[in-house]
């Protein structure tokens, strides 16, 4: 690359930044992401720090960022809610194009370089990365299947290695184009994460779907050398949150599938569930039998996350059919307080 936004034959006008952050608890991680991005090789336009409805955080961090360049802070313009802020910033960027960074993760130095590397191509409209788990008692789980890394944010075992297409990108290490948002909207508000509530998910997933049929020839990428580490907090290393994180994962795909179909909303994980939850299974019992620590907790595990889902996505497809499950679009610059087309 030449310099700042430059790579290939094509110019990319800028990268943004977006880290949402809700809570104070988190004050250090959101510090250290910050820092994070402005170490990049390539060099952010600006970082947007979105407040999801929080004013003692909101004025903290202002003092603390009032006199560095580079960095805004502003709040969530919408209802309460990660897919609200998200648009927030999407609003009040100007790059061209935006990139997603969790409050409790912090990225390589080469995560935007790699981002925008992808981007050479016309036709690609979204760029995601890979998430490392940094578990806060100093070691995974042993019960704890890689194939589940998804429950703790992070990049899971099956999905494919190198730079590849995929059906979405996962939010909290993404990069989208500008005129993605043009053309789909922005991230659906009644589907994701709300502060500590259930810990709901899969508002990328429907956002890229969108994203494909409005623009069938939009290419969306990862590219697993655009690494970011994600704290992972004691409370959710615990098999309970295990438990609630696939149920809510079933009750969000369930809505997921009732707005997009089921053949698009449920494709990735067909051939997730029929190879590669099977080939853990088989690996955890190979290495019970081995005596290894953890084999027999492994299987049982991921045979528990796919009953939950399985019970949570039942449940949400009964809800979404009696139409007690709703939610929002809101076309980006135009709809920025949260209401929008109802989807």
């Amino acid at each position: 690359m030449s310099g700042p936004g430059h790579h290939g034959g094509s110019t990319v006008a800028g990268v943004s930044v977006v880290i949402c952050v809700y809570t104070e608890d988190r004050w250090e991680d959101i510090l250290a992401a910050v820092a994070s991005v402005r170490a990049q090789s390539l060099t952010a336009l600006e970082t947007l720090l979105v407040v999801d409805h929080n004013a003692s955080l909101l004025d903290r961090l202002a003092k603390e960022y009032k006199e560095t360049e580079g960095v805004r802070v502003l709040a969530n313009a919408g209802p309460r809610g990660l897919s609200a802020g998200r648009n927030t910033g999407i609003a009040a960027s100007s790059g061209e194009i935006i990139a997603f960074l969790d409050d409790d993760a912090v990225a390589e130095r080469d995560w935007l370089r790699h981002f925008a590397e992808g981007y050479a191509d016309p036709k690609v409209f979204a760029v995601g990365g890979r998430t490392m788990p940094v578990w806060e008692s100093r070691r995974r789980p042993a019960w704890f299947p890689e194939e589940f890394d998804w429950v703790v944010g992070c990049t899971y075992k099956g999905l494919p290695e190198g730079r590849v297409r995929v059906r979405n990108v996962l939010g909290g290490n993404a990069s989208f184009r500008r005129t993605a948002f043009e053309a789909a909207g922005g991230f659906a508000t009644g589907i994701g994460r709300d502060g500590d509530k259930r810990p709901l998910g899969c508002e990328e997933t429907e956002l890229c779907i969108r994203l494909t049929r409005a623009r069938p020839d939009a290419v969306l990428l990862i590219d697993d050398r655009a690494v970011i580490h994600h704290r992972v907090p004691a409370a959710r290393e615990r098999f309970q949150y295990f438990r609630t994180r696939t149920y809510a994962e079933g009750l969000s795909k369930a809505l997921v599938a009732r707005s997009v179909g089921a053949d698009k909303g449920l494709e990735s994980e067909r051939r997730y569930a029929t190879r590669v939850l099977p080939a853990g299974v088989g690996r955890g019992l190979r290495d019970a039998l081995l005596a290894r620590p953890g084999g027999a907790g492994r299987a049982g595990a991921i045979v528990a996350g796919v009953v939950t889902a399985a019970g949570g996505y039942v449940l949400g497809s009964v809800r979404a059919r009696r139409g007690g499950a709703a939610f929002s679009v809101v076309e980006i610059g135009t709809d920025a307080d949260g209401e929008g087309a109802s989807a």
